[in-house]
């Protein structure tokens, strides 16, 4: 698969590459250039398929000018020793959980396959990465065990001071592990504004090996696509109508990779998802999306720090929001339509929902008669544990789900025995030290 921007299309690089080099330089994101058919191999799946198939088939289509299928397949296989899981709930609803992984959330697929996937790149072609990522908490948590015996990849992680959580002390680089975690001394809006500076030096990071685990890169969300023909396979001979995902839209990642599938000839019949203030509805009902109204060569570079797919998701419909609309559907949702719908999903199906979660089925509950017609399905995206909002869930219907043991070790506070750090310049020592080990 070659890979261009969003804001050149001269641009034309092969898969690895562009994971490895994490943004293009003129500030756009990372896009498919070409249309994989993989509309043969869809129909054949079924409820027998597994996700480490879809998985590995889907990455050998990705990068089958790079490596083997059988290599392709190894990477799958070493991505995801866990997968997510598809419900019936009722004959036109269906839940895909995606929280089955080490640290309760969907990001544990995309951090555990970018970093399989990096590993076996620099183990053919040679080289170092280096990843250079915020994060509360959780992502340190995934990438800990992601890492886990990889040679060629380590992470510097930045954190609010006092925010560190989920490491233990093997992972550690001083203890021979793979991630190097630097508390700052400051806000959230310092530490990405440290991050969005070092990327800003392209010399700095070329010379460093850097590159995020983050949606801005390509690598960390393009393993959502896999979640998609994967319900599909599932629930393809137990629906006879259309097929609508309903999901939340967080950073739009999921929305993205969701049409991607789409686009990679999966059957599909559109999107459900709570409006935002970027992705919403005009006063006729028409999707709209706020940046398109900004042109590309004026705005700002995509942040690093902090990644939104907007952009990718106007370059899928090249500015057309007619076709847009067919596929994208926001709905206008207020915090009574998110609590009512936790309660009818815990009422009617003993599901605990957290509140993304809810505000999905929310959205889909306000569309449903109008586009799920002749026996239509609608498949919910669960994306984290609902023990992680166990408040949320006692707010809602009254009980707490139960949080497990190993996922309770995702949000255990981790001491480093490291000072926090004031400055730029501290951190770029770090960076350098690490890349040097």
């Amino acid at each position: 698969m070659k890979l261009t921007s969003t804001r050149n299309k001269e641009i034309n690089i092969p898969y690895a590459q562009a994971v490895l080099n994490c943004m293009p330089d003129d500030g756009g994101l990372y896009v498919p250039s070409e249309i994989l058919d993989l509309r043969r191999w869809t129909l054949y799946c079924d409820e027998r398929t597994t996700f480490t198939s879809i998985a590995g088939t889907m990455t050998s289509a990705f990068l089958n000018e790079e490596f083997s299928p059988i290599i392709c397949e190894k990477i799958a296989t070493t991505a995801f020793p866990f997968s997510p899981v598809v419900k019936q709930l009722d004959d036109g609803l269906f839940v895909m959980e995606l929280y089955h992984g080490w640290t309760g959330c969907h990001r544990d697929f995309g951090v555990s396959y970018i970093c399989a996937c990096i590993e076996t790149i620099l183990a053919f072609n040679g080289g170092n990465a280096v990843f250079l990522d915020f994060t509360h908490g959780e992502l340190g948590a995934a990438l800990a065990k992601a890492l886990k015996g990889k040679k060629h990849i380590k992470a510097v992680l930045v954190y609010r001071e006092g925010d560190v959580r989920g490491l233990s002390d093997e992972d550690y680089i001083w203890n021979g592990g793979n991630i190097y975690p630097v508390e700052v001394a400051g806000n959230e809006k310092d530490c990405k504004n440290m991050i969005r500076e070092i990327f800003a030096d392209k010399t700095f990071v070329k010379e460093n090996h850097l590159t995020v685990a983050n949606t801005a890169n390509i690598g960390r969300l393009l393993p959502h696509v896999f979640f998609y023909p994967y319900a599909f396979s599932k629930i393809k001979n137990k629906v006879h109508g259309d097929i609508f995902y309903a999901l939340s839209p967080g950073n739009y990642s999921n929305l993205v990779a969701g049409l991607y599938s789409w686009k990679f000839a999966l059957p599909l019949n559109g999107f459900i998802l709570p409006s935002t203030s970027g992705l919403t509805t005009d006063t006729a009902g028409n999707t709209i999306m706020m940046d398109s109204f900004v042109e590309i060569n004026k705005r700002l570079n995509n942040d690093p720090s902090d990644p939104s797919n907007l952009e990718r998701l106007e370059e899928l419909f090249t500015g057309n929001g007619m076709l847009m609309g067919n596929f994208v559907y926001p709905s206008h949702i207020t915090n009574s339509d998110i609590d009512n719908a936790a309660k009818e999903l815990f009422m009617k199906y003993r599901v605990f929902a957290d509140k993304s979660t809810s505000k999905a089925y929310a959205a889909a509950l306000q569309q449903k008669d109008e586009i799920c017609e002749d026996e239509g399905a609608i498949v919910l995206i669960a994306r984290d544990d609902p023990s992680i909002q166990k408040e949320f869930c006692r707010h809602t219907v009254g009980e707490m789900p139960k949080m497990s043991e190993s996922l309770s070790l995702t949000f255990r506070p981790s001491v480093t025995g490291r000072a926090p750090i004031r400055n730029l310049e501290e951190l770029r020592q770090i960076i350098e030290k690490v890349n040097l080990q």
